[in-house]
């Protein structure tokens, strides 16, 4: 079911990877400065639906689907899971906009999108202006100070990472209700419109996308954080300021402190907390939107 996003056109660009050439599924409106949105787990560039258009009308607003995700490219993933490293589905990202004409741009990710995102501005720090992502802390933080509590909470992270084909196929066996369990136990499920609950349903019932899903977890369990860590002990930061909110209501509230653990990493850190759980797009649309036009100003 395709998600409308009035005044939005529907774009496939094909980038190059080493995976051979990828198809990443946008949806591209407005003018002015380019603004790249990336959803997170286990969503599609849907998640914006409430927000886009709002934004269209100060911004050039591109909604890309990772690769994996929704109409974008889904490669089976290799061994050493770098198909679905952070570096791969950044560079995926960067290549998308360098190829719509945006050699800079703001850039806003969630959840997934968001560790994306934070890829993403380390490596091509010279692209992106403004960095702001939605309800996480980096993932090497979080991997390192994962508690009981983080576990229990989390604990898809610690079941999608296992061996193919355990999760996907366990996962295959009923996908409604995985889907209902995991973002209901988030947020509720009353949240997401018809459409684009049936947009995620269709994700997670596609063995080929819930493989991807999978990858994406299992590239943040390993490879991700070879990469993180050699950008530690390089002593990179971000320079980009960069802006971070999460969900009071949230277990990265609970187990984290987002602030803290973003200034280890960037060098220009604000943001704050939102009365609301994990899927902020969709909670808080409003909230996010006042916040967006601030710290992306122009």
């Amino acid at each position: 079911m395709s998600i409308i996003f009035p005044g939005f056109e529907e774009k496939k660009i094909t980038v190059d990877s080493p995976d051979g050439s990828i198809e990443i599924a946008c949806l591209v409106g407005g003018s002015g400065p380019a603004l790249l949105l990336l959803h997170g787990f286990p969503q599609t560039k849907a998640i914006w639906q409430h927000i886009a258009p709002e934004l269209a009308k100060k911004f050039t607003v591109v909604a890309s689907d990772l690769r994996g995700y929704g109409a974008s490219s889904k490669p089976h993933g290799k061994a050493d899971h770098s198909s679905y490293s952070k570096r791969s589905m950044a560079a995926d990202q960067h290549a998308l906009m360098q190829s719509l004409g945006h050699q800079q741009f703001f850039l806003l990710g969630h959840d997934r999108g968001g560790r994306v995102s934070h890829r993403l501005a380390m490596d091509f720090p010279e692209s992106v202006l403004r960095l702001m992502v939605l309800d996480i802390s980096p993932t090497l933080t979080m991997y390192d100070n994962t508690t009981m509590e983080f576990a229990k909470g989390y604990w898809h992270w610690f079941f999608l990472i296992q061996p193919e084909p355990v999760p996907e196929t366990m996962i295959g066996a009923n996908p409604e209700y995985w889907l209902k369990n995991h973002m209901g136990r988030h947020a509720g499920t009353e949240i997401f419109s018809a459409e684009r609950w049936a947009e995620y349903l269709a994700g997670v019932s596609n063995p080929q996308s819930m493989h991807a899903m999978c990858e994406d977890y299992r590239a943040a369990a390993t490879i991700d954080l070879v990469h993180d860590r050699a950008d530690r002990t390089a002593g990179k930061q971000l320079p980009m300021p960069l802006h971070v909110l999460w969900g009071e209501h949230g277990l990265v509230n609970k187990c984290f402190k987002p602030l803290n653990d973003w200034r280890v990493v960037a060098q220009e850190v604000s943001g704050r907390a939102l009365s609301c759980g994990h899927y902020i797009p969709e909670e808080q649309p409003q909230e996010l939107l006042k916040e967006v036009l601030e710290f992306f100003r122009v």
